[in-house]
């Protein structure tokens, strides 16, 4: 089985390219997803303890913990550390589930890849990237986003051109969704049809 890991930074188009993996057939594990389960069941009694306040009828209320760790490298930390074991044992979970399956092909769709240390999780890794410009105006229009929390979370991530430069597939995201569709269905085929070489043993 080949585990592809998918990532890339904030606004550059990373849910669609899942989702298109997804309708492709592609069995998708997705973080930011398995996160919001956990912040409404395992995890909130565990980040409460660590931010008191931030829990709202059991359910972590993000805009309030977002408050109190954007920013605070140490408190981002510690939320770190309770989140991420958590995000990596329901994905380990999902990859034997599929491997004993024998499925040929698995999607990790991990933001912070690169951050986190994920590449030894993963067998080949595609970053989606568009233009500084598409990005910024991209996250710029979500509900809540201003410049300065556009920044602090820029600050964290691993530069695009790095990501670029890491990556084995590079998915532009920039252009039309039909563009981006094929792309992957491009590196769908090149990975089944490679999958004696690239897959893990």
């Amino acid at each position: 089985m080949i585990i592809l890991g998918l990532t890339g930074s904030i606004g550059m188009g990373k849910s669609t390219a899942a989702k298109m993996f997804a309708e492709a057939g592609v069995p998708v594990h997705d973080s930011d997803e398995t996160v919001h389960l956990l912040y409404a069941g395992q995890a909130a009694p565990l980040i409460e303890a660590a931010f008191p306040g931030v829990v709202v009828d059991g359910v972590v209320d993000r805009a309030k913990l977002a408050a109190r760790v954007l920013g605070d490298k140490a408190a981002l930390k510690r939320l770190e550390e309770i989140v991420h074991p958590l995000v990596r044992a329901h994905a380990d979970a999902f990859v034997a589930t599929h491997r004993a399956a024998g499925t040929p092909l698995v999607v990790l769709d991990i933001p912070l890849l690169f951050e986190t240390g994920g590449r030894d999780r993963v067998d080949k890794v595609a970053v989606v990237s568009a233009a500084p410009e598409i990005q910024r105006e991209r996250v710029l229009s979500r509900p809540g986003m201003t410049p300065e929390k556009f920044e602090a979370i820029l600050a964290r991530q691993t530069p695009d051109a790095e990501k670029r430069r890491l990556a084995d597939f590079v998915i532009d995201t920039g252009k039309e969704f039909e563009a981006t569709h094929a792309q992957i269905l491009a590196i769908i085929d090149r990975l089944i049809g490679d999958k004696g070489q690239q897959a893990r043993p």
